[in-house]
Parts: structure tokens; sequence; C-alpha cells
């Protein structure tokens, strides 16, 4: 597919980068009522609107569920080097609301995190420390309201 840039709009370099891992490639058609295909086919899904009739996800789901599975594995991650173990049943339920005010539309977002049988202390500084290194939480720190509960 040949590409050519007319004009870049934004560049912007936050972070220095050493090394790219892994890039996760979509094209989305249509927008909230379109489809979503990854590069290698793994992901190939309908999209509708929040409330919306149809079988689609929708965007805010989109990132609820990529969050939670990146914050589960930042607990893991973190737990495994404070030699804590986390229990099997553990689970990341996340709502990421689509808001909106006076200035436009705002994203907000609820993290839910079960640790059960976890002793409360050990389950706390676990989330804390994976809400520092998730690369979810990075991105969307004081850019979006983030409520955090622990549930053991």
């Amino acid at each position: 597919m040949e590409s050519n840039i007319i004009q870049e709009i934004e560049n912007t370099s936050i972070v220095n980068i050493s090394k790219v891992l892994y890039s996760g490639k979509v094209v989305v058609t249509g927008g909230r009522d379109g489809k979503a295909k990854s590069s290698d086919g793994k992901l190939d899904i309908e999209l509708t609107s929040p409330g919306a009739k149809g079988n689609g996800t929708n965007p805010e789901q989109l990132l609820a569920a990529g969050w939670s599975a990146c914050f589960i594995g930042a607990m893991q991650l973190e737990a495994s080097k404070m030699k804590i173990s986390l229990p099997a049943e553990l689970s990341v339920n996340t709502s990421v609301d689509l808001a909106t005010n006076e200035s436009g539309f705002f994203l907000q977002a609820h993290l839910e995190i079960h640790l059960p049988g976890l002793p409360i202390d050990e389950a706390i500084k676990v989330v804390e420390t994976a809400h520092e290194t998730c690369p979810y939480s990075k991105a969307t720190r004081g850019n979006i309201n983030i409520k955090i509960d622990v549930v053991v």
C-alpha cells in the first residue's frame, strides 16, 4: 500500500524509547459504526456506537479490555519481584466511560481489582506498583479521571 504524507500534523516525542517490543497495527473504517481489522488478521470486529443495536463493540470496551489485560500483566510482574503469590482467580473489572461537559467529550475509568485471599496490605502494594508500571496507566495518568478499588 503506497502512502503519500501530505502534511504531518503532529510528531511528539515525550519519552525516549530504546526498543519497540511490538506494534499493534489496526485499520478502522466507518468510525464508531464501522469495522476494525488488525494487520495480522487476529482482530477482525464490527464496531457500533455505545448503546446502538448490533453485534459490534466500541472503543470504550476495547480500551477497558486492553487496560485490564495489561494491568494484570503488570501485577504479575510486580508481584513476582516482591515474592508475592497472586491468587489464580484474580481479575480486573474495568469500565471506561464516555462522558461530556461544556468543553466536549472526555473519558474516565474505574478499575476494580479483585485479589481474593491476598492480605490487603500486599494487595494494595501490588496494585499501586502495577499502576505505576502499566503502560495503559502511564498513558492515561493526568489525562483522565481514574478510580481504582482493591477487593480482597
